[in-house]
């Protein structure tokens, strides 16, 4: 059986580089020498790769891409290549990958439309097979998006978040930090942190409990998200006033980006507004 990677040489360092004999690999791209590199890959001019990150089968890279250290890109994902947006015009846009991901199979991330801008994936991600990210997308640390999953343009997801699979998420929507959003759902407003959102249309069913547990909050914070949320979903206090009844509530981390979060989704800016909660 072929292996996946082979040694082709060793740099003048003595590190030894694992690229196997078929990888096209443009003579200008900066790959650290730990980086091993599976058979008929592709890694353009522009591509910086860090260490200890595999590449394997298939896959292609292409553009102004930054890859970190420690990543795992399975075969035939497809990064940096052309905004699927009918504006782009040939702009220096990027793509800027962190550290510790898992890109599975399939996985698709286009670069940003205009020069200058980036398309980002922050570190310890886990994208499962066919999950589409397109431009201008920013997804932060910690995330888990399911398989086949379709993320449009300039969509923002917190750290934390869980995405379930075989769903769409509209241009512009920010999902909020340890979010849950169930399988085959239709996202086209803002997600609250903190908050599970299902269905089509989709609605905020409940807390986040579990992924709430599973991150550590105490006893006392899970406390006070439950009286937020039934302050915000369970009453028939406006948005307006809920936030001021959360206004009085003790300081906490969590519920402030909560309070933020709910304020900057209704200002406008191209914010998308919030899913409805009942």
């Amino acid at each position: 059986m072929t292996p996946t990677v082979m040694v082709l040489s060793k740099d003048t360092s003595g590190l030894t580089t694992l690229i196997h004999p078929t990888a096209v690999i443009h003579p200008s791209a900066t790959i650290h020498p730990s980086v091993k590199i599976g058979p008929y890959a592709v890694i353009g001019e522009n591509v910086t790769i860090g260490a200890d990150t595999v590449v394997h089968a298939g896959v292609v890279i292409d553009g102004l891409t930054e890859i970190g250290v420690g990543n795992q890109i399975f075969p035939h994902a497809v990064i940096g290549m052309a905004p699927q947006d009918l504006k782009y015009k040939g702009g220096e846009s990027a793509v800027k990958i962190g550290d510790y991901n898992q890109i599975r199979e399939c996985v698709t991330i286009n670069r940003a439309t205009e020069a200058g801008e980036v398309t980002e994936v922050g570190s310890n991600n886990l994208l499962m097979a066919y999950v589409h990210v397109a431009h201008n997308c920013t997804i932060e640390d910690n995330v888990i998006i399911a398989n086949s999953v379709a993320l449009a343009g300039h969509v923002y997801i917190e750290s934390k978040a869980v995405i379930g699979g075989v769903l769409g998420v509209h241009q512009f929507v920010h999902v909020g930090r340890m979010a849950m959003l169930g399988g085959m759902s239709r996202i086209e407003r803002d997600v609250p942190p903190f908050m599970l959102v299902e269905g089509n249309p989709s609605k905020v069913r409940t807390l986040n409990l579990v992924g709430l547990q599973r991150a550590g909050l105490s006893a006392d914070e899970l406390s006070l998200l439950k009286k937020a949320f039934r302050i915000l979903y369970r009453s028939d206090l406006n948005l307006t006033s809920a936030l001021e009844q959360l206004s009085l509530f003790p300081e906490n981390p969590h519920l402030q980006h909560l309070q933020n979060f709910l304020s900057l989704s209704t200002g406008g800016d191209k914010r998308r507004g919030l899913i409805p909660g009942k």
